[in-house]
């Protein structure tokens, strides 16, 4: 324990890896206290401005004074306060009238605690998509780049993680963009489908309001207006009640949720190469792959991304029962898992979008593993052609047919029985069989002959959908990451 009168060892104390070791320094501040509260600051005053702009008595000396400490915050008064009145917002709101003595009368008038919490939630997870929005952008433009330069080089394709029919590196990034597109597209549409909850009262009908301003229906209307413009909204609820409808955290932490999930199966798909040793992940020059084994470079950013990639795709529960449970107008036990599950579901895509920019923008490709796998599986695909080619030559289907037959399990039993190469091409080669087709077989080998429109895809995609997507962004496209830890 720390000794009275020296400062406190923060080591001696948990702190969330989530903002101690991983999370950005602007997403970090998104969730700090001194956001929290100086838009609380900033909420008193534009409620201020508003009844005074619709003709409550509240002068220009007051709006001054509230203006002239929005950060003047005393978090030890607050905390002091709160210590003792077990209530936040009447701590601060204390706190804030302690620095403004002529405008402590006015600060909060007519307003309940939501009016500040729920504004303020609302504020911060606006802020939090528009500081996703170019990160997401950024790591879609790397690795758009990176489909583009490796859009014609062949590789192996797997489907139940067994050798499939050919594809392009380029294409099989295209997959991973693909998905993150549609995140680009969710996050946008759930930051522009969010609303300011407003200036609503204690249960949501804006009595209060309506007494403060004896009746006039049209001055309470007005003043709703009037602060959700203030806040940077184009809208308000139209019906709430204590709190803004907890369906919309859902909302929120589903789209999140969503890009996890994208993230965790880019991840893992570069985990899986990086075995194959066909691409792998940035590595530095003095990083240590293993403690015990120096030879090894494990894929630590991809592992990083998919354990906080599964977090966030857990924390959508959170809110999916915190809605289910409100009773009626509002219960208090949203609170406090509230304070957990938005933070941490923001500062987790941060942390894996920042990290999967750093892949993207180191990705190591090594095309004489991909074209030494290809060559191994190339000539049990390569069957259909031989046989397609015999015939032209004046072969018999069936005939070649039976002869490939015995040939392909000759060579697969030198495969799995003896961990040989895969010799089929040779026996093709010795048998007299096949001689009408053998100066064609180099041609009827080659890689690119197998992979199809992946080329014209990867280049229609990224014309078509991918770029255009990216424009909002041109600006904050510039800056490469690198990962303190």
């Amino acid at each position: 324990m720390a000794v009275p009168g020296e400062e406190e060892d923060v080591m001696a104390r948990y702190r969330s890896p989530l903002v101690s070791r991983y999370a950005s320094a602007e997403m970090g501040y998104n969730f700090s206290d001194r956001k929290k509260f100086g838009t609380w600051r900033r909420l008193w005053l534009y409620l201020a401005q508003a009844e005074k702009s619709l003709g409550l008595p509240i002068t220009d000396e007051q709006i001054q004074e509230m203006e002239a400490n929005l950060d003047n915050i005393d978090f030890k008064m607050a905390a002091e306060e709160e210590k003792k009145l077990r209530h936040d917002v009447m701590a601060h709101v204390h706190t804030f009238a302690h620095c403004c003595p002529k405008a402590a009368a006015i600060i909060h008038l007519g307003a309940t605690s939501c009016y500040v919490g729920d504004n303020t939630d609302l504020i911060v997870l606006r802020d939090g998509f528009n500081l996703l929005l170019p990160k997401l952008a950024r790591v879609i433009s790397r690795l758009a780049d990176f489909a583009e330069k490796y859009a014609d080089m062949p590789a192996l394709g797997f489907t139940h993680y067994q050798p499939a029919q050919l594809t392009t590196v380029g294409k099989r990034c295209c997959l991973w963009i693909q998905d993150l597109c549609m995140d680009l597209q969710s996050l946008e549409r759930a930051r522009d489908d969010l609303r300011f909850r407003g200036v609503k009262g204690t249960t949501g009908t804006q009595a209060s309001f309506l007494q403060l301003f004896e009746g006039d229906h049209s001055k309470v209307e007005e003043l709703d207006r009037l602060v959700t413009a203030k806040a940077g909204f184009k809208r308000a609820y139209m019906v709430t009640g204590q709190t803004y409808s907890r369906k919309v955290d859902i909302g929120v932490l589903s789209v999140l949720a969503s890009l996890g999930a994208s993230i965790h199966k880019i991840c893992t798909d570069i985990r899986l190469l990086a075995n194959l040793k066909e691409i792998e992940e940035p590595f530095e020059k003095d990083q240590i792959g293993s403690s015990a084994m120096p030879y090894k470079r494990n894929p630590m950013r991809s592992e990083r991304c998919c354990s906080l990639a599964r977090h966030l795709m857990t924390l959508v529960m959170d809110p999916l029962q915190t809605a289910s449970v409100q009773w009626f107008e509002r219960t208090l036990d949203d609170s406090a898992n509230r304070r957990v599950c938005l933070a941490e579901a923001f500062l987790t895509a941060d942390i894996i979008l920042s990290t999967l920019q750093n892949i993207s923008e180191g990705l190591v490709v090594y095309p004489k593993v991909i074209e030494r796998r290809i060559r191994q599986e190339l000539p049990f695909m390569a069957t259909e052609n031989i046989i397609m080619a015999m015939v032209k030559a004046g072969g018999n289907r069936q005939d070649c047919h039976e002869k490939i037959r015995v040939l392909s399990q000759q060579a697969a039993a030198v495969v799995k029985q003896e961990g040989g190469d895969n010799d089929f091409i040779a026996r093709v080669r010795a048998d007299p069989y096949f001689s009408p087709i053998h100066k064609q077989l180099e041609s009827l080998l080659d890689p690119s002959s197998f992979t199809g429109r992946a080329p014209q895809q990867v280049a229609k995609f990224l014309k078509e959908e991918v770029r255009p997507a990216l424009i909002p962004y041109q600006s904050q496209m510039g800056g490469k990451i690198d990962l303190a830890l």
